[in-house]
């Protein structure tokens, strides 16, 4: 049970509108993916984006054995898969990529097809902080597809941004 401060910083973090990613990674410890908003690009020189993932997600523990991940930005018609990766659904993690809703990038990654952008990339840091992990990933492959509508999460709630 969290204390006060955790639930107010908690509370005042659903204020904050965030974009809706699945992040994806395969590789020799498995096929895992989540449901993240704490995603940030870093820089574009080199290109570079963070990812925050809980430590006790057994998905944390796969991806940095992979070396790789892919952020899928999510277009507001993903809002089912988001739920699915989000734990929100009855899917087991093999059946949420049985889904014909993948392809795979030049780093082998799952990228979410129909997604805003996928950034594939390699993971070149780990910070721990606190209870999560935050991961670096240097990107390579870039995928862009506009004129569709952002699935964002407010107030703990999926809403719709309009392009």
């Amino acid at each position: 049970m969290p204390n006060e401060q955790q639930q107010l910083f908690r509370n005042a973090m659903s204020q904050l509108a965030g974009a809706v990613n699945v992040v994806t990674s395969a590789g020799e410890g498995g096929t895992c993916g989540l449901t993240a908003t704490a995603v940030c690009s870093v820089s574009d020189s080199p290109a570079t984006v963070l990812v925050c993932i809980n430590r006790e997600s057994a998905v944390n523990a796969v991806i940095r054995n992979n070396g790789h991940l892919c952020v899928n930005v999510c277009s507001a018609e993903q809002q089912e898969v988001s739920c699915h990766f989000a734990g929100m659904t009855e899917l087991s993690m093999e059946e949420r990529f049985k889904l014909d809703t993948w392809d795979y990038g030049v780093l082998k990654q799952p990228l979410l097809r129909g997604s805003l952008a996928s950034l594939e990339g390699r993971i070149t840091d780990i910070a721990e902080v606190g209870s999560h992990s935050v991961f670096y990933a240097e990107i390579d492959n870039i995928v862009v597809r506009e004129g569709q509508d952002a699935l964002m999460y407010f107030n703990r709630s999926f809403k719709t941004l309009s392009a």
